[in-house]
């Protein structure tokens, strides 16, 4: 069963939640929740649900090929920021404007390399303790996404709160779009944004990973040392997610290339991620063809 499937299953029992009063106000510096390891919630989907979407994206750009440009190489894409809080200090999510500024400074420093730019299209506020502390594919998920997402497939909606599970972030993938519209979208940690309090993931770069999920991509540790791995033939095999910031690892000797370290799409800190790869520019081109362009 695909995770949109399954998060459908338990969006049919949702409970009751609180009306949201949606209000802006100036936030004030505070702490935050810590995070002592990257843990990301997008979990890729099974093998033949990968499968499945390669030959998709495959035979939709089969299909393209007769045009001057077989599919979309980059573009603005509007975001829009929903900033959900349990009150009105920064410690409890009420991050200011500045910081998600700032957000977007960093995905277009990621992104822009590779033709993708990022706008600040909308704020809003909402004052919800339940979707404050929401998990993944929990009905207080799907229910603050049910009453907050904008705009289609190419609009980017970024959730602020304070995961439980201690997840800084996860993501839809594109292809989860057409089946559930009003789930698409990224969850972050509030303070994993550029100048919060969850050192060492405070430069912005969870944003920057979990919209690569958005794009399309996979972990650069997907599948372990096998041929597939994540589905990206210039990133090498990696064994397993690698935390902090190490000077080189080489989980998969048999294999070649060192680990992709500081690849956005690994688990070490943010100081540590800088980069994309060519191939990835692709993935993340053919799937935002496929699955978001006009939609």
């Amino acid at each position: 069963m695909s995770r949109v499937l399954a998060v459908l299953l338990l969006a049919g029992v949702a409970g009751c939640f609180e009306d949201p009063a949606i209000v802006d106000v100036d936030g004030d510096p505070a702490g935050a929740p810590v995070r002592t390891r990257r843990a990301c919630g997008t979990v890729a989907p099974p093998l033949a649900e990968q499968d499945r979407v390669d030959a998709e994206v495959a035979a939709f750009m089969a299909a393209r090929s007769a045009n001057p440009v077989s599919y979309v190489t980059g573009g603005t894409i509007d975001v829009h920021f929903h900033v959900i809080r349990s009150g009105t200090s920064v410690s409890q999510g009420n991050v200011p404007r500045s910081q998600l500024e700032a957000q977007i400074d960093v995905l277009n420093d990621a992104y822009r390399p590779w033709g993708w730019g990022f706008q600040l299209a909308s704020v809003d506020r909402t004052t919800n303790a339940s979707w404050f502390t929401a998990g993944s594919d929990s009905n207080a998920e799907s229910d603050m996404k049910d009453r907050l997402r904008q705009g289609g497939a190419a609009d980017l909606n970024i959730y602020t709160l304070s995961p439980g599970d201690d997840l800084l972030g996860w993501a839809t993938f594109p292809w989860w779009y057409e089946d559930w519209p009003s789930y698409d979208g990224v969850v972050i940690l509030f303070s994993s944004l550029p100048g919060g309090a969850s050192a060492p993931y405070n430069e912005g770069d969870t944003a920057t990973h979990e919209v690569g999920h958005w794009m399309g991509l996979y972990h650069t540790f997907e599948g372990g040392c096998s041929s597939r791995n994540d589905r990206v033939s210039d990133t090498p095999a990696e064994k397993s997610a690698t935390f902090g910031c190490p000077a080189s690892r080489d989980s998969c000797p048999s294999k070649a290339g060192d680990d992709p370290i500081e690849n956005f799409m690994d688990y070490t800190d943010d100081p540590c991620m800088d980069r994309f790869t060519s191939g990835q520019d692709r993935r993340m081109d053919q799937q935002f063809t496929t699955y978001r362009e006009g939609r």
